[in-house]
């Protein structure tokens, strides 16, 4: 098997000789018909029917016990992060393999992160690097967890569902109850996912989703906070819209509050898109079985979906033989016009999160070095 095969490969299975890209949305259903019902009723900005119609179909597919509608999945993420009591000076365990997204809504509640390594199964955070850290860094203040070279107080643990793959959650869940810690789940890319039956989101007190043009289903920009328990729901509810308190006329707010809502036009493209869900779904897990199916016994390793879980495959990944080998299947691809890309660098070689603290991310490095993702948007394998 040689690059050009793979093109081809590719070709043949998206059936077009124009530009493939990594993940492009489908518009199949009743899109059209509910954006323009906002436009006709100019009801198109942060209050509408479609809103609520788009948080209670979230509910529904989920499980959740509450979805709160926001403007993007990094609103979401530190809407949780804040419900989470997550603050200025605080640390918070995350992976360095991540999108940049995931640190930034760390930064910007005014905590540092710490980076520990992934797990080989999941490509997502390893319980029991984050156990083994604590165990050495970390001490315990009456229930507060505290780095001890500097008592700062670890809050929280993010770990992300990498490309859809649920990470080791009952382990996870585990560590942070050892450790007394808040465990707020970053889906972002795992809308359609399950750990053991369970959707990822729900598991942990807090979740984040995110509807990006380039999600498995899209809102055009939009995300969702899920909320374990009613009341941090409707806590959730009232920081995204400002913290107003409702009045017939008045203007009062009663806390600093957010400006994080999703508007109503973007929510009726949800609705739209979740009448479609379960069919991209299936659509991808074809896509998935196909790619598999074609890398048996190459020198391209495909990323499977750990035993435990039920992936969304949102995007489709190899594993190269070394980084040479990835940057040559990278260069060729992309000069045939398919577009495949490398995962993340991590977020330790970024500037603003060089000198986060970090185990040694051996497993992240390996993964960094060899990982590609290939075109993986829904499509009907025949």
């Amino acid at each position: 098997m040689n690059i050009n095969n793979i093109g081809d490969f590719i070709r043949e299975t998206y059936k077009t000789k124009e530009f493939i890209p990594l993940h492009a949305p489908s518009f199949q259903g009743n899109e059209k018909k509910y954006v323009l019902d906002t436009l006709e009723s100019t009801f198109v900005s942060s209050v509408g029917k479609y809103v609520d119609e788009f948080e209670n179909k979230i509910e529904s597919f989920t499980g959740a016990t509450r979805a709160i509608a926001t403007m993007n999945g990094t609103a979401a993420l530190s809407a949780a992060l804040y419900l989470a009591g997550v603050g200025r000076g605080d640390l918070v365990i995350t992976q360095a393999l991540t999108f940049v997204a995931t640190c930034n809504a760390l930064y910007h509640a005014g905590a540092e992160p710490i980076f520990i390594d992934i797990s080989r199964k999941s490509l997502g955070l390893c319980p029991k690097a984050v156990d083994a850290w604590l165990t050495e860094h970390a001490v315990l203040n009456d229930d507060i967890c505290v780095y001890k070279t500097t008592n700062q107080i670890i809050r929280a643990v993010v770990p992300m569902h990498t490309f859809g793959h649920p990470v080791e959650l009952d382990e996870i869940v585990a560590v942070c109850d050892k450790w007394k810690l808040t465990l707020i789940e970053d889906a972002a890319e795992s809308l359609g996912s399950y750990y053991k039956g369970r959707h990822t989101g729900t598991i942990g007190e807090y979740g984040a989703l995110s509807f990006n043009g380039n999600k498995i289903i899209t809102t055009g920009g939009g995300g969702i906070v899920i909320c374990k328990d009613v009341m941090q729901g409707k806590r959730a509810k009232h920081i995204t819209t400002t913290a107003k308190v409702a009045h017939p006329f008045e203007f009062y707010h009663d806390e600093p509050g957010f400006n994080y809502r999703m508007p109503n036009i973007n929510a009726a493209l949800g609705c739209a898109q979740m009448e479609v869900l379960t069919d991209f779904l299936n659509e991808k897990r074809k896509l998935a079985e196909h790619y598999k199916k074609y890398f048996e016994g190459s020198k391209y390793s495909f990323v499977k979906e750990p035993e435990y879980a039920q992936s969304n495959y949102w995007l489709n990944a190899v594993l190269c033989e070394n980084i040479d080998a990835r940057e040559e299947t990278l260069i060729k691809l992309n000069e045939q016009k398919i577009m495949v890309r490398p995962i993340w660098k991590l977020m330790h070689r970024l500037p603003m999160y060089s000198n986060a603290l970090r185990d040694d991310l051996n497993m992240s490095e390996v993964i960094e070095a060899r990982l590609i993702n290939l075109p993986s948007s829904p499509i009907k394998i025949i």
